[in-house]
């Protein structure tokens, strides 16, 4: 019998403890002592709702899954078709392959062939990395073909830190602007978020509001990391997740539309350039022809625990 993600791999370091699964790569539990940190899914289950899935060679969406690049226009499939959207990448439900799996560490490898939509070939990989200083995500794109290809990443974790509701969670986003979105959740215009309700470079409850955005313009520490703090004030657990100089934008998600899971656990999602980027070119990266300076793109990520 196998697993609905497929093999299951196991490691540990530094008080923490996390299962990548072989469908998508994905992140299916991480905690910290007896403390989950995701919400995540079980083992007899298939992801739900993006939940700790790699999104490659595009996060979030993109309108009508069509985008013209280098003068030819290409049409992807419509992976959310109530939307008219082609939705989060291409690798989050084929089996990636082991490399490496230490007690510690597990990479896993993915070449993500020339298709109708996206007529490149892409070798992905990932590493999950656990130390005294929480997990270290690696997500890397190589380009192996002799022409530029269009790229961007992203990852879907859910933060957790109890048993939720989110209203009371204290959060912490260090980002001056956010996207604002039509009915298909692609990006429109831009604010400020000076006066907003989405203002929460300092520190406070999330209440009632609903999210379901980007945001960018991100302060960041001398080392360019920035990090997103959640915090139950009643019982003082908190969690981060930090992101590296090639991650610009975050996606906040409460999971409003979804009654099942509502309000239970807050998705902070990196993502290397915001929705319906393939069209819009926005932070879009140009992966240069294999073999060339510029046709692979490292990014990192991470969550820890916060005292």
């Amino acid at each position: 019998m196998v697993a609905p993600s497929g093999e299951q791999f196991e490691i540990a370091g530094g008080g923490y403890r996390a299962v990548v699964t072989e469908s998508g790569g994905a992140l299916r539990e991480l905690s910290y002592g007896a403390r989950p940190l995701l919400d995540g899914f079980a083992e007899d289950e298939m992801s739900a709702g993006g939940r700790g899935q790699l999104l490659m060679p595009w996060p979030n969406r993109i309108r009508d899954g069509r985008y013209e690049f280098g003068g030819v226009e290409h049409q992807l499939a419509l992976t959310e078709p109530k939307r008219h959207n082609a939705s989060h990448g291409l690798a989050r439900w084929v089996a990636w392959t082991l490399e490496e799996h230490t007690p510690h560490s597990v990479s896993l490898q993915y070449r993500l062939m020339a298709q109708t939509g996206y007529p490149w070939t892409l070798d992905l990989h990932v590493v999950y990395d656990l130390s005294a200083d929480g997990l270290t995500v690696t997500q890397t794109a190589t380009n192996m073909t002799p022409a530029p290809a269009p790229y961007a990443c992203g990852a879907h974790p859910y933060l957790t830190v109890g048993p939720g509701p989110v209203d009371s969670w204290e959060l912490t986003l260090p980002a001056a602007t956010r996207s604002i979105t039509d009915d298909r959740l692609l990006p429109v215009a831009r604010e400020g978020v000076d006066g907003t309700p989405y203002d929460f470079r300092v520190p406070r409850p999330l209440g009632s509001t609903v999210l379901n955005g980007t945001f960018t313009d991100l302060a960041r520490d001398d080392e360019g990391v920035a990090t997103t703090v959640v915090r139950d004030p009643a019982t003082g657990n908190a969690v981060a997740l930090w992101v590296d100089e090639h991650v610009p934008w975050l996606l906040l998600y409460t999971a409003d539309d979804v009654p099942a899971t509502a309000r239970r656990s807050l998705a902070v999602e990196p993502m290397t350039a915001d929705a319906d980027a393939f069209r819009s070119g926005v932070d879009l990266v140009t992966l240069e022809p294999t073999g060339d300076v510029g046709d692979e793109l490292s990014v990192s990520w991470g969550i820890r625990v916060v005292d």
